[in-house]
């Protein structure tokens, strides 16, 4: 039975106390038959020999950008290509998916643990831009998660703030179904701003997935948060983090505190220095372990800020100067 294999079927059952295990197992079969990941390791003059998450080195994630990420590439083509969001300027990153049910399944699993069934739901999004430049893993997740909810509405509204008005109230009358609205940061604002506390808006959920795009001021999420609940009521705004690069997501259930699923794990690094990594550290810039991306690189170190709180949970900062502004959830003043 080959590692892939084996592992996939052990991933599902993966727990805090042997995610180290799982971890330092997918590194040393990475750090061999991930090409781009392997010639980084060879450029350091590292060595498979590690013993603790920390010791780790991450990839780059601008790599997903000018390399195919890609474990045992001879092995398969892939069959769903995720792009990230970016301006016509910016050159967007690639993840190349072996098995995009692979995605979904594990993507449907993590919000059933922090949010029940998916068939409790009817899911509306407000995701414009992610949709007009196609190839969203945000989408792809939504979409399947609203067709496995068995949901009546159709999930995505583009620009018709009207519509998505009269999808709420119908939604809301549906017995035995909770509404959740995913909306990218900048269009949740306009719809807010549109429609004000209107009955339509109050006790939904409503998760954000942070994004400006360039169409607003950035704002800390303490502000954002306060501005939506305006619009939509006193409960809690909801928060997710993801990114294009990731098959796991992180939620936050309403408090501005991400908390990391059974495949994905948070380590923060010195801004200054991609080597010093922490297994705990009170802020820094983080560096994600995805046990899911078996087929692409697990370990990777993005450009974003945090602060880790002693139970493990994070709150995201900002960004790293210089850095584009992108993926699911980068709020920065």
């Amino acid at each position: 039975m080959s590692f892939r294999t084996t592992f996939l079927r052990q991933l599902p059952e993966v727990t805090t106390a042997t995610f180290e295990a799982a971890a330092l197992a997918l590194f040393r079969h990475q750090a061999v038959h991930c090409p781009p990941y392997a010639e980084y390791l060879a450029r350091l003059g590292r060595s498979t020999a590690v013993t603790r998450l920390a010791d780790i080195p991450f990839l780059p994630i601008e790599l997903f950008k000018t390399q195919e990420v890609r474990t045992a590439p001879a092995e398969w083509e892939p069959r769903e290509v995720f792009l990230s969001s970016g301006t016509t300027l910016q050159q967007r990153s690639r993840h190349l998916v072996r098995d995009p049910a692979l995605y979904r399944a594990n993507a449907a699993r993590i919000f059933e643990q922090s949010y029940g069934p998916l068939t409790g739901w009817t899911f509306l999004a407000l995701l414009p831009s992610y949709l007009e430049q196609g190839q969203s893993s945000l989408v792809a997740m939504v979409d399947y998660f609203a067709r496995q909810s068995g949901q009546a509405q159709p999930a995505f509204f583009l620009h018709d703030h009207a519509a998505l008005r009269a999808a709420l109230a119908q939604a809301r009358q549906v017995a035995g179904r909770r509404v959740m609205l995913i909306g990218v940061t900048y269009a949740l604002l306009d719809f807010a701003a549109e429609m004000g506390p209107a009955p339509e808006l109050q006790g939904l959920t409503v998760l954000e997935t942070g994004g400006m795009k360039g169409r607003r001021r950035e704002m800390i999420r303490e502000e954002l948060h306060q501005e939506l609940r305006l619009a939509f009521g006193p409960a809690g705004i909801h928060s997710e983090y993801g990114m294009t690069e990731l098959l796991s997501q992180a939620y936050s259930l309403g408090d501005g505190r991400f908390h990391c699923p059974a495949p994905l794990r948070v380590l923060l690094r010195e801004p200054s220095d991609p080597f010093s990594v922490a297994e705990y550290r009170p802020d820094g810039a983080i560096n994600v372990i995805d046990l899911a991306n078996v087929d692409s690189c697990a370990f990777i170190e993005t450009k974003d800020l945090a602060r880790m709180h002693p139970d493990g949970s994070f709150e995201i900062l900002g960004r790293l100067d210089n850095s584009d502004v992108r993926g699911c959830n980068q709020l920065v003043s």
